[in-house]
């Protein structure tokens, strides 16, 4: 018996204080573009990040009088496995030009295996470069 989340569009979603440097993390550092944008929905802003072709995307969201606050820890990670080395070299050339550094990882294993980055909302993206493989 298949299961069919095996074949589901995945949305990431969480709120944020401040789309614009929101924006510009996951838009110019991480190359992905805007699916969608709402106003007013319910009271709810929003905007969807990804790409037309991928299985996933990123929601954030805002409400007025509502603080998202920050990430509840510095070990909450998005990984994204880019098994060659020159894609992945790509990718962090990318989040430097675009003005972000790498921080140190919360679990030195991400140091051996990527470079780490930190969102304005302290949410973690890991540019992984290996293969991802059941264990």
């Amino acid at each position: 018996m298949s299961n069919p989340l095996a074949k589901a569009h995945i949305r990431i979603a969480r709120p944020t204080n401040d789309f614009e440097p929101i924006k510009k993390f996951y838009c110019e550092g991480l190359g992905l573009e805007i699916l969608y944008e709402f106003n007013d929905h319910e009271g709810v802003d929003g905007i969807m990040l990804g790409s037309s072709d991928a299985t996933y995307h990123f929601e954030f969201t805002q409400k007025a009088g509502h603080d998202a606050g920050r990430a509840p820890s510095e070990d909450n990670l998005t990984v994204f496995y880019l098994s060659d080395k020159a894609e992945w070299g790509t990718a962090v050339l990318r989040m430097i030009d675009a003005g972000f550094q790498a921080v140190s990882a919360f679990n030195p294993y991400w140091d051996r295996c990527g470079r780490t980055f930190e969102d304005a909302d302290g949410y973690r993206v890991v540019l992984c470069n290996m293969a991802w493989k059941k264990q």
